[in-house]
C-alpha cells in the first residue's frame, strides 16, 4: 500500500515531513500522507499536520492502541486553530499522555471511530472554528474550549463541557440537555438514517479488506461498542488502487471492468470526469487524495444508481471554470434509492487558495436518498488565486433530489446562494457558513434583495427541516454591505428551522434578519442574533 505504514512497539514521534519540514503549517502544499497502523500496541506521539490521516487497520478501534497522543496542535499560529484544515484520524484507540488528547482543528478535520481513554480538548489556547466527531467514544470529558461551532454524531463520552455559538449533538449519548440559545446546544436524540464511512483494515490472515458498514436507522452511540458492526467486507482485489499519474481514462477503465476505487495519497490532475455507473461502487481516498479537473470538466459524475459511496476525497477546482465539480445523478433523476442510499463522507471541495480555481457549482445532488456526512465546500477567502474576480464560484451545494440528509454541512464564501435546496424531504443536522468576505459593494452582490441568503429552500418545497444552523458575515472589503437575511425559505407548514444563529464577526457588516423577515440583526451594535424556531 502507498503511504507510511508503522509497525507495533516502535517508540518514536510520528510527524510526516515535507521536504522543507513544514507539514504543520503547509496549508496549501502538494504533499499528501496516509499513516497506516497495523493492529497492535504502539508507544508514539502522532502529531497530525496538513494533508495527513492517521488510520488504524483493525476491524475495531481498539485493535490499534496508541500509548501517546494522536493530536492536532496550533503551534504555528500561537494556538489559533482557525486554519487547521485538511487532516484526520480514524479507527484508533488512544491513551493520551497526562490523560488529555488535543484536537485543535477547524473544518475538514474529522475525528472518526476513535476510542479515547481519557479526556479530549478541542482547542489549543486560541480560537478554533468548526469540527466534526462521529462514531467515537471518549471515556472522560470533552471540553470544547473556544470552538465556535461543532457537530458530534453517534458518540458517547463521560461528560461534555463548553459551548460558544452553535454546538449540535445528534445521536450523542450523555449529551448536554437541549438548551439553545443559552447555552447554544442543539440536541437530536437519534440520527434517523446514516451510513458510517468505509475503512481499510487487515483481516486475521493479514489480507487487506475494505469494510462497508450497513445503514443505521435511528442510531445513537457508536456502531462498534458491542463488537464489529454489521456490514460487508470487500477484498482489496475488488479495488483498483489508483496512484498519482493515473489518468481519468485509466481509472474509468477500471470502473467499467467492475472494480471499486482506492485513491492512494497524492494529487490527481484529471482531463475528464471519473464516471461511476455501477450500483454499490465504493470510492475511497486515503491521505486527502485530491482530484483536480484541468479542462473545465467535472472531477466526478455518478449515475442515478443505488448505494454508491464516495469518501475521503478533496476536490480542488482548476483554473478553467468547471460548470460543476461533482454531480450525483443526471438531471431529472427520480429513482427511489431508500432501500440502499448513497453516501458522501468526508468529501471536501476547494475553489482557490492553492492557486486560481473556478467552478460555477461545486456539488449538485440530483439523486434521491443521498446521505452526506461531513462536507466542507469552500471558496477560499485567503491563499493564492483569491479575489472576487479570480476564484469565481456561484453556489456550493445544489440539492435537486428528494429525501437527502446532511450531517455536518459546512459551506463558505460563495458569491451567490451558498446552498440551494430544491428537493422535498430534505433534512440538515448542523450547518455552518461564512458569507463571502470580498464583496466589492452592495450593487455587485444583489439577488432579489440585499445580497444572497446563505441557505435557500426553493419556493416549491413543501417538506424541509434543519437543526443547529449558523451563518456569519465579515464583509472586510466593504463593511457597509448588508445581507437582508441568512436563511430564505417558503412559509409553508412542512418547512421548519430550529436553533438558528447569525454572527457579525467583529461587527464587520450586517445581517438584518436571521430567516426571511424574522429574527434580530447581527451587526456592529449587536454581534450575535439567535432564534429558537421558525416558524
Amino acid at each position: 500500500m502507498r503511504g507510511l505504514e508503522r509497525h507495533p512497539e516502535r517508540r518514536r514521534q510520528i510527524t510526516p515531513r515535507t521536504p522543507a519540514g513544514q507539514d504543520v503549517h503547509n496549508q496549501f502544499g502538494s504533499q499528501r500522507y496516509a499513516v497506516l497502523f497495523k493492529p497492535g500496541t504502539y508507544s508514539n506521539d502522532v502529531n497530525i499536520g496538513f494533508y495527513t490521516q492517521a488510520l488504524g487497520l483493525g476491524l475495531n478501534p481498539d485493535d490499534v492502541t496508541i500509548n501517546g497522543g494522536v493530536h492536532v496542535q496550533a503551534d504555528w499560529q500561537g494556538g489559533n486553530a482557525t486554519l487547521n484544515f485538511w487532516r484526520g484520524a480514524e479507527n484508533l484507540a488512544v491513551n493520551p499522555p497526562g490523560g488529555t488528547d488535543t484536537w485543535a482543528a477547524s473544518q475538514a478535520s474529522p475525528l472518526r471511530r476513535v476510542d479515547i481513554h481519557g479526556d479530549l480538548q478541542l482547542d489549543n489556547g486560541g480560537w478554533s472554528s468548526g469540527g466534526f466527531l462521529a462514531d467515537a467514544n471518549v471515556s472522560g470529558q470533552v471540553r470544547s474550549g473556544s470552538q465556535q461551532q461543532w457537530l458530534s454524531r453517534d458518540t458517547s463520552w463521560g461528560s461534555w463541557s463548553g459551548s460558544n455559538w452553535n454546538m449540535a449533538f445528534v445521536g450523542s449519548q450523555n449529551a448536554p440537555a437541549q438548551s439553545f440559545p443559552n447555552p447554544p446546544d442543539t440536541v437530536v436524540d437519534q440520527a434517523p438514517i446514516v451510513r458510517e464511512k468505509p475503512f481499510l483494515y487487515l483481516d486475521d490472515s493479514g489480507n487487506y479488506q475494505v469494510f462497508v458498514p450497513a445503514v443505521r436507522i435511528n442510531s445513537a452511540g457508536t456502531s462498534w461498542g458491542n463488537g464489529a458492526p454489521p456490514g460487508t467486507s470487500l477484498p482489496i482485489s475488488q479495488f483498483y488502487i489508483a496512484k498519482p499519474g493515473d489518468s481519468a481514462d485509466t481509472i474509468n477503465a477500471a470502473l467499467t471492468a467492475g472494480q471499486n476505487l482506492l485513491f492512494t495519497s497524492g494529487i490527481y490532475p484529471l482531463g475528464a470526469d471519473v464516471h461511476v455507473t455501477r450500483p454499490d461502487t465504493m470510492v475511497l481516498g486515503l491521505g486527502l487524495a485530491t482530484l483536480s479537473p484541468v479542462n473545465g470538466n467535472a472531477a466526478m459524475t455518478v449515475d442515478d444508481v443505488s448505494g454508491v459511496t464516495i469518501a475521503g476525497l478533496l476536490i480542488d477546482a482548476g483554473p478553467t471554470n468547471s460548470p460543476v465539480l461533482m454531480q450525483f445523478g443526471q438531471n431529472g433523476s427520480n429513482s427511489d434509492h431508500s432501500a440502499d442510499p448513497a453516501l458522501l463522507s468526508d468529501v471536501f471541495f476547494r475553489i482557490g487558495g492553492a492557486g486560481v480555481g473556478k467552478a460555477s457549482q461545486s456539488l449538485v445532488i440530483n439523486s434521491n436518498n443521498v446521505i452526506t456526512d461531513d462536507m466542507w465546500i469552500w471558496r477560499a477567502d485567503h491563499g493564492d488565486g483569491v479575489g472576487w474576480y479570480d476564484n469565481t464560484a456561484a453556489n456550493g451545494l445544489v440539492v435537486n433530489g428528494d429525501n437527502v440528509t446532511a450531517y455536518g454541512l459546512f459551506v463558505e464564501h460563495f458569491q451567490q446562494y451558498q446552498v440551494i435546496w430544491n428537493g422535498n424531504g430534505g433534512r440538515t443536522y448542523f450547518f455552518q457558513n461564512e458569507m463571502r468576505y470580498d464583496v466589492p459593494d452592495q450593487g455587485t452582490w444583489r439577488g432579489d434583495a440585499n445580497g444572497y441568503a446563505a441557505y435557500k429552500v426553493a419556493d416549491t418545497v413543501t417538506d424541509h427541516q434543519a437543526w443547529g444552523v449558523g451563518s456569519y458575515c465579515y464583509f472586510s472589503t466593504n463593511p457597509s454591505v448588508v445581507a437582508d437575511h441568512a436563511f430564505e425559505v417558503p412559509d409553508t407548514p412542512g418547512v421548519g428551522f430550529h436553533d438558528l444563529v447569525t454572527v457579525s464577526l467583529g461587527g464587520t457588516g450586517t445581517i438584518t434578519n436571521i430567516i426571511n423577515s424574522t429574527g434580530g440583526s447581527a451587526g456592529s451594535g449587536n454581534a450575535v442574533a439567535d432564534l429558537t424556531n421558525y416558524p
